[in-house]
């Protein structure tokens, strides 16, 4: 199942990074395959149900306070109890902070290319902005940060 993983990942870290949102249907395959997964030989982490379903609700819980407060949007959230159902509740604090990082580094990048633009097309695509019609999307893809965080912590767990 690691290479179903990975994929779905990687789907994601293309989808969030170009559109700027995830879709209800991304977040279900992953909630379907992460819940398939917990047949018997085929979690990657080796999680039991219980774990996996503790991983998905605090997911889900974590970062529900910061869609509440307007920071971050709903397929974030819905995209991290997805996560938490692959990896439990024990991964997602690194995962956490390794994708906190990951959006810190960008939101600096494109706070200085706003203030000095010398790469006006990144700055574009950092903002969120589509270079057609102008529309303002949520700047930060949190949801591929998380999926490159956890594409770090599977590499860190493996060789580490």
């Amino acid at each position: 199942m690691t290479p179903i993983l990975l994929f779905w990942l990687l789907v994601a870290i293309a989808h969030d990074g170009r559109e700027r949102r995830i879709r209800n249907s991304l977040v279900l395959v992953g909630m379907a395959l992460a819940l398939l997964a917990l047949l018997p030989g085929l979690q990657p982490f080796g999680l039991s149900w219980s774990q996996a379903l503790l991983g998905g609700a605090a997911g889900f819980a974590g970062l529900l306070c910061f869609y509440a407060l307007g920071m971050m949007g709903a397929g974030d959230v819905k995209f991290a109890a997805a996560l938490g159902l692959w990896v439990g509740w024990q991964a997602l604090l690194p995962i956490w902070a390794i994708a906190s990082v990951l959006a810190g580094l960008h939101s600096l990048l494109l706070l200085a290319l706003q203030r000095w633009p010398y790469a006006p097309r990144l700055a574009l695509a950092l903002s969120g902005r589509t270079a057609g019609d102008g529309r303002l999307t949520r700047p930060i893809p949190f949801a591929a940060y998380l999926a490159v965080a956890t594409l770090v912590h599977m590499a860190w767990r493996t060789h580490g």
